[in-house]
């Protein structure tokens, strides 16, 4: 088996060395180089074609994130931010997941390879996944596809603001990739459209709700964070509010609201599985399912119930994911009607839900 060969980018000697020395703890890994700051990242990543880059954020002369940009447009290898500033609920992180970094892992503020060890385990996982997919053409497709330009967009008013009493339900889980790929879906669906939306994001707690208002800032849909027994209408987005179960419940024939729940115990809260289920229970043949980038399998059984049902399913192809666990679990088992590029996803909804009259 060849070793999985990791650039380390880092602006300090100390750092650098003991990222070496961590990574390669697992026999499975060699650090192929080093380079200190982002313009010597991007020069280095062109010329070792690694699997994997390790890539800091504050650095002099050019930083992480601006490094990120032109690795990510240039499709060179998978990043993995690991910096001090990309913490949990940080915005640096998050605008690294949307840039197109792989994933991201906290670097503690001391450097010392007894410190360093506490980020061992999710740094050599994450750097084994992201060279399953380092040498993907789907993965160099989509690295090269540019997003359509984000512009903050104002939310028209819907006129008489009189709503439906019937609309449809869009149930959409993601994973590893979806910070970047959901730019190609919500950001295009109209403000008018017939249907709530319902989006799980396999994300740590403490990032939902930031998540949440950035994409509100870049789509026509307003876009929120569930809360319990906010009442749920067509033309918003409700993001499943990380560390519990994103479910519904009736008030009464005609309205409904959010209810979050920390039964089950899963491996993801929220997980797209019990989202779908629970949407499908109150919206039945009225419901979408969507499934786009990520690992594993969470939501591929909830997009045959959905099917089943006489709803209407789509998976995003391989062409665009990032990771194509989900979406491939779902084809296989027989939960896609359809099976559309990023991009496309948002054009067959509105023509499956149409927009408000």
């Amino acid at each position: 088996m060849e070793k999985i060969r990791v650039l380390v980018v880092d602006d300090s000697p100390l750092t650098r060395r003991l990222l070496k020395t961590l990574l390669e703890s697992d026999p499975n890994i060699e650090v192929a180089g080093f380079a200190r700051d982002g313009f010597e990242a991007v020069k280095t990543a062109k010329a070792l074609h690694p699997d994997v880059i390790t890539l800091d954020v504050i650095m002099p002369e050019k930083n992480g994130l601006e490094a990120l940009k032109e690795i990510v447009d240039e499709a060179i290898a998978p990043v993995i931010m690991v910096s001090v500033v990309t913490q949990e609920n940080s915005q640096e992180a998050l605008e690294a997941l949307e840039i197109g970094a792989f994933d991201y892992v906290p670097k503690p503020d001391s450097n010392t390879i007894a410190t360093l060890m506490n980020i061992r385990t999710p740094l050599i996982s994450k750097v084994k996944s992201a060279a399953q997919y380092s040498k993907s053409t789907a993965l160099l497709r989509l690295l090269k596809t540019e997003s359509p330009k984000r512009k903050i967009k104002a939310k028209p008013a819907l006129g008489s603001e009189v709503l439906p009493t019937e609309f449809y339900a869009i149930a959409i889980g993601i994973s590893t990739g979806g910070p970047k790929n959901i730019y190609d879906v919500l950001p295009q669906l109209p403000a008018d459209l017939n249907a709530a939306v319902f989006l799980v994001q396999h994300m740590p707690p403490s990032f939902t709700q930031n998540y949440a208002e950035r994409l509100n800032k870049y789509c026509q849909l307003r876009v929120v964070e569930a809360q319990e027994n906010l009442p749920i209408k067509p033309g918003t987005v409700y993001v499943g509010k990380g560390g519990y179960h994103l479910k519904l419940r009736k008030l009464n024939d005609s309205q409904y609201a959010i209810h979050l729940s920390k039964v089950p115990k899963h491996t993801f809260m929220p997980s797209v599985d019990i989202m779908m289920d629970a949407v499908l229970e109150i919206f039945g043949n009225k419901t979408i399912g969507v499934l786009m980038t990520g690992m594993g399998d969470d939501g591929a059984r909830a997009m045959v119930r959905i099917n089943k049902t006489g709803g209407y399913t789509i998976a995003e192809s391989k062409e665009t994911a990032v990771v194509f666990g989900m979406p491939q679990e779902a084809i296989k088992l027989g939960g896609a009607r359809t099976v559309l590029p990023s991009h496309k996803i948002a054009e067959e909804i509105v023509k499956k839900v149409g927009q408000i009259p």
